[in-house]
């Protein structure tokens, strides 16, 4: 069956985007205000799409209608927080997705603590393996208090124990244990059943045969 997105309702639209545009990995984002007060909160509209310069980009949808704090504070702050979630942080992650009032602290409510980061005001989460300090890049308004957020990576950090080389940046990826998002409601994959498929060379594909000389 083909689907012309024209003649969809928004609602429509993401079930099936979201159904198979997976695993999604997952932005859990603390945030600041201008007053100082954090934030935190998952979102799986998320990937890096650029290395040079190092850019991820972050869909945040609206809440009843409105600006959602995170947005409100990336805004007007220009600086945030992500945060991977490993499988063991899974019902923390889960529980700040609730829609608090501004003025709660989600971090406090799920029981977890902060470290400093190192180059923007925000914090990361202590508990996280991995955070990548950002700060805004470039913010498209797509619709009503949505946007996608495209912002450049300045700093990172990564748990000791995963970093293999230090001096070739290897990382101990699967070490991380990390979860990414599915499909509908409640659903999500851990991405520990690996297999490795390396790029094949033409220079040793038997189905190219060089050109024969005339």
């Amino acid at each position: 069956m083909n689907f012309d997105f024209s003649q969809l309702a928004s609602a429509d639209a993401f079930k099936l985007l979201s159904s198979v545009v997976v695993p999604r990995p997952i932005a859990w984002v603390v945030s600041q205000s201008a007053q100082g007060v954090l934030n935190a909160a998952p979102f799986s509209f998320f990937n890096v799409v650029s290395s040079d310069p190092p850019i991820v980009a972050l869909g945040i949808g609206p809440r009843g209608g409105q600006w959602k704090d995170s947005s409100r504070n990336i805004l007007d702050t220009g600086e945030f927080v992500i945060n991977v979630v490993s499988a063991e942080l899974a019902d923390a992650m889960n529980h700040t997705s609730l829609d608090y009032d501004a003025s709660v602290n989600e971090l406090a409510r799920a029981g977890l603590t902060t470290q400093a980061s190192l180059l923007v005001a925000p914090p990361r989460i202590a508990q996280s393996p991995a955070a990548l300090e950002c700060k805004v890049w470039q913010v498209i308004e797509a619709a009503p208090h949505r946007v996608i957020v495209l912002a450049r990576v300045v700093g990172m950090y990564l748990r000791d124990d995963a970093l293999l080389n230090r001096e070739r940046f290897h990382v101990d990826t699967p070490a991380l244990g990390l979860l990414g998002r599915m499909h509908g409601a409640g659903w999500y994959a851990h991405t520990s059943n690996l297999f490795q498929m390396l790029a094949p060379s033409a220079a040793n594909d038997p189905s190219v045969r060089p050109a024969q000389g005339h």
